[in-house]
Parts: structure tokens; C-alpha cells; sequence
């Protein structure tokens, strides 16, 4: 019975050693290779500890990760990357910006991003160039021709299906309109959008009530996709309101909070509220989720101090003739309320790097009379109405991924930044995150969530889009004061396999791809 014993072990260990290795046969298929990186420290996106191994890239592919005989291939570019971390690109779950229009997007590339997400806050693309009307299908369309400098997944904004249904800013609309806009949502999926936006705080996303989002998540629930929300106010003690309105269509659909905040907040605990409320709604089967930025002021237009009844021009032109008064001593509130006027940063107009303070001071006006004067369409601006305790604590928890919510012409940070300073600040110098954690909510929490596949994570038949840094170097440089400083110290950034940025340095190239759902 013994020696039957050791025979069989035996066998099995002949068997082990004359077994083929991954990399053996990799290189009988062929032993050619576009990029050898070499002596990397792979954080695969998964949240798993560090690992040393090089790594293959063939065509758009990452083709083998483990230990490399170069003496039994060939390649045409070498990697270094002692020392270094090899990671997945980081994926932009709400950016904004315009890649076939609005020019180069090496903002978000020199920060790592190698996906961004777009058709944010409830609009996507829809404009009308030379007479031709580049609706959103016909918008993707050009711009997968056009192949984009990195990858691009797009989003339904719901605000922008109602105009195109003929709702504009009316409350509800009717049967035939509803219908519109689910056929409009529809097409919207048959062409690769993931889901679709909401704008709730904004102009025609305001007006939209239970039943049409309720009929509108009831086909992203069909289709699979999930329904990202810039809800409908994120002020202390509207929050949970808006949180309540979101998850009443995870019934329906997947659902998540864009640029989550609690405005004028304070402290770990109320954190903890907002993050056992959404623990609570998903430990029920919500399928629920955010992402968050990594700064303490918001960024949108000067439109956000003025009531809903003076948003748009023609509103505020009938307020400014007839309840003047009312709508002064409405702002001078509401400022006041959001930190006063020390606390916004003006942007897109002639006081832009100046707070409202120093514009009035400046203006010989008080604030309230600059308002007026410019109106609810006359610029945007950063608000300083985020305390860091509660910021930092929605942002480490494990629910919650990194977006930048921001774009290459914004005056704010966050646009050429974001991704940089939460390694910089959360991982380097407050080691309040693993850098393999960190690197998860950028890449691989990102993509589940959205539901893009074969990125963010590092393995064999993924699409090789990659990154290698030593992380004591990334630094964020971009300031309020000087927002369009480019991120530094992502020495390698790679697209479908094609390098942007090699040695510190970017290159023209244009490797990136209209990412399409199910496609």
C-alpha cells in the first residue's frame, strides 16, 4: 500500500514538471510582443496586496503578468519599472468636457484617467454645427470616428431627452411626450449608453416628478443599466430627502449619487449617517452607489444662490421688474448661508479668481447688487460650503469611488487634479487609504459600477490600459488660483496599448475608444 502511495506521488510530480507554464504557452501562439514592462509592483485594481511580476502587452491587450524570459522573446518597447507601481487606468465615473468639440482632454490623461464618463448632471451632447445636428447618436458616432484621446462611455442626460421631446421647463409632460422621451432612452441604449443622468437640482431636471423618473427607470432597468443622479439638494437638511427620492427607483434600476456631499455638514458622525443610510438601502438589495471628489468646494454655475423661480433669463427678468426685493433679500440669505460671499470663487466672467467679496468690493456694489447685475447666467463659480472631517470620511469608505466632476476648461482644481491629490493627500501623506484600496474605488469599483467591461483591473485579456508611477511622486499642482496646472508623476500612461504619456511626457497620439454597453 506504501509504495502505491509513493508511486502516485510520484507520477503527479513528473506530471507537475512537465506541465506547460502560462508563459510557454503564450510564446508557442507567438513570441512577439508590443511592450515589455519589467520589474513592476502590480496593484491590480482588486484591492489585493501588491505583487511583484512583469507584464506583456500585445496589440490592445495585456497578454501575460508573471515572471518574463526575455531571452525568449522579442518586443519593441521596454518598460522599466523598478521601483514603480503598474495599475489599472483610473476611470472617471462624472467628468465633463466635450472631445469632439472641445479640444484636447490632456487634463484628465496626466492624472491617470485613461476612461472618463460623460452626459453628466442630466445633458449630453446636443447641438446643431454648420447645419448639421449632432444629436447625441450622431455626436458618438463622429467621435468614434474621430477615435478620441482616451476612452469615453456616455450617458442619456435626462434633462436633455426632455427638450428633445419637446417638454423644456414645463412640469409634466404629457402621455405622448413621456412616450418620446422612453423612445428617445431606448435609442439612447441601442447605441451603448450605460444608463442615464439626472440634473434634479438644475433647470429641467428640477421640474421632473416621481411618475416620469419612475417610467424612465423602469427602462434602464430593462436595458441593464443604472441611473447616475446629481440629486435634488444636497444641503445638511435635505440630504436624506434627496437620498430617499434616489433609492425609490432602485427598485426599478440600479442607482447611483453622483459628487456625493453633505453641504454645510460637519463631522465623521453625520458621514456616518448618510453612509449607513445607503449601507441600510443596498444590506435591502438596492443596488446603490457614488462617487465623490476630493474637494472641499463644489463647482457649478452662478445659478445655484438664485431661487427656482428666477433661474432661467426670462424668469429673472419678470422677478427683477416685479419682486426685486424679494429676490435681494433672497440672495443676501442664501449666501450667507453658503459660508457668505468670502466663500465663492467667480468664475466665467470678468471677476473670474476673484471672490464675490473681493468683485463687489472691487465694483463699489455690495454683493447682492453684483448678483443682480450679472444675473443667474452670468458665470459660474467654486463654493467653499464642504467641511474636511466629513468629506474625508465619505471619502475612504469602501462604498464610495473617486470621479473628478470636472473638465478641461473648468476653473476649478478638481479637473486637473482630483485623482493625483487622493493619492497624494489620502495615501502619501495622511495614509488614511491603502494605495491598493485607493487604487480599487479609481479602477475596478469604477467599472463594475458602470458596468464597463475588461477595464480596471490588471489580467490577462484585459485591454492594456495602464499606468506606472512610484506614488511618492504624484503630485497634484493644480491650485484655485492656478486650476489648469497638469497633474505630474505618471511616468507611463498607457490606452489600448498604445503609451500617451512616456517618461512624464505626453505624446500625440489618439488610442482611445467610444466604449459602447453590451457592444
Amino acid at each position: 500500500m506504501l509504495k502505491t502511495i509513493r508511486y502516485l506521488i510520484v507520477l503527479f510530480l513528473v506530471a507537475a514538471c512537465n506541465q506547460e507554464s502560462p508563459f510557454s504557452r503564450l510564446i508557442k501562439e507567438s513570441n512577439t510582443f508590443d511592450i515589455l514592462i519589467s520589474n513592476g509592483s502590480v496593484v491590480d485594481g482588486t484591492g489585493s496586496p501588491p505583487y511583484a511580476a512583469d507584464l506583456l502587452v500585445r496589440a490592445d491587450t495585456i497578454a501575460f503578468i508573471g515572471k518574463v524570459d526575455t531571452s525568449l522573446i522579442d518586443y519593441k518597447s521596454l518598460i522599466n519599472a523598478n521601483g514603480k507601481v503598474i495599475s489599472p487606468g483610473f476611470i472617471d465615473t462624472h467628468a465633463h468636457g466635450d472631445p469632439l468639440f472641445g479640444g484636447e482632454m490632456h487634463n484628465f490623461i496626466s492624472m491617470g484617467v485613461t476612461t472618463i464618463v460623460l452626459g453628466q448632471d442630466g445633458s449630453h451632447p446636443n447641438r446643431t454645427i454648420d447645419g448639421k445636428d449632432f444629436g447625441l447618436i450622431s455626436w458618438m458616432d463622429s467621435l468614434e470616428r474621430k477615435t478620441p484621446q482616451l476612452n469615453v462611455a456616455m450617458f442619456a442626460g435626462h434633462a436633455s431627452i426632455r427638450r428633445s421631446a419637446g417638454v423644456a421647463y414645463t412640469d409634466t409632460p404629457t402621455e405622448d411626450q413621456l412616450n418620446d422621451m422612453g423612445d428617445i432612452l431606448y435609442e439612447a441604449f441601442e447605441n451603448g449608453c450605460y444608463g442615464i443622468s439626472t440634473g434634479l437640482e438644475y433647470i429641467g431636471g428640477m421640474h421632473a416628478k416621481e411618475e416620469e423618473l419612475t417610467y424612465l427607470a423602469k427602462i434602464v432597468g430593462e436595458n441593464g443599466g443604472i441611473m447616475m443622479s446629481h440629486m435634488r439638494n444636497e444641503d445638511n437638511d435635505q440630504i436624506e430627502a434627496s437620498i430617499d427620492e434616489l433609492l425609490s427607483f432602485g427598485k426599478y434600476c440600479s442607482v447611483h449619487a453622483s459628487h456625493l456631499k453633505v453641504v454645510y455638514g460637519k463631522g465623521e458622525d453625520r458621514a456616518n449617517e448618510i453612509l449607513n443610510k445607503l449601507i441600510g438601502a443596498k444590506n435591502e438589495g438596492i443596488k446603490i452607489s457614488a462617487d465623490i471628489y476630493p474637494y472641499l468646494a463644489s463647482y457649478t454655475t452662478i445659478g445655484i444662490l438664485f431661487p427656482e423661480w428666477a433661474k432661467t433669463q426670462e424668469q429673472f427678468d419678470i422677478v427683477k421688474a416685479s419682486r426685486k426685493n424679494e429676490l435681494e433679500e433672497y440672495l443676501f440669505n442664501r449666501v450667507n448661508l453658503r459660508n457668505g460671499p468670502e466663500a465663492t470663487l467667480m468664475a466665467g466672467n470678468q471677476y473670474a479668481g476673484k471672490t464675490l467679496a473681493q468683485a463687489a468690493d472691487e465694483s463699489n456694489r455690495t454683493f447682492v447688487e453684483l448678483l443682480m447685475e450679472i444675473g443667474p447666467r452670468g458665470g459660474s463659480g467654486a463654493y467653499f460650503i464642504m467641511e474636511d472631517s466629513l468629506m474625508s470620511a465619505l471619502i475612504a469608505h469602501p462604498l464610495t469611488m473617486i470621479c473628478s466632476d470636472g473638465s478641461p476648461t473648468m476653473r476649478h482644481p478638481r479637473g486637473h487634479g482630483t485623482f493625483a491629490r487622493v493619492i497624494e493627500r489620502f495615501v502619501i501623506e495622511r495614509e488614511q487609504l491603502s494605495l491598493s484600496e485607493t487604487i480599487r474605488k479609481m479602477t475596478s469599483l469604477a467599472a463594475t459600477t458602470v458596468g464597463i467591461e475588461k477595464r480596471g483591473e490588471v489580467k490577462p485579456g484585459n485591454y492594456a490600459d495602464l499606468l506606472i508611477f512610484n506614488p511618492k511622486d504624484i503630485k497634484e499642482n493644480a491650485t484655485y488660483l492656478d486650476p489648469y496646472q497638469m497633474a505630474s508623476g505618471f511616468d507611463h500612461v498607457i490606452i489600448n496599448g498604445v503609451e500617451v504619456i512616456s517618461n512624464g511626457a505626453i505624446v500625440t497620439n489618439r488610442p482611445g475608444r467610444l466604449l459602447r454597453k453590451n457592444q
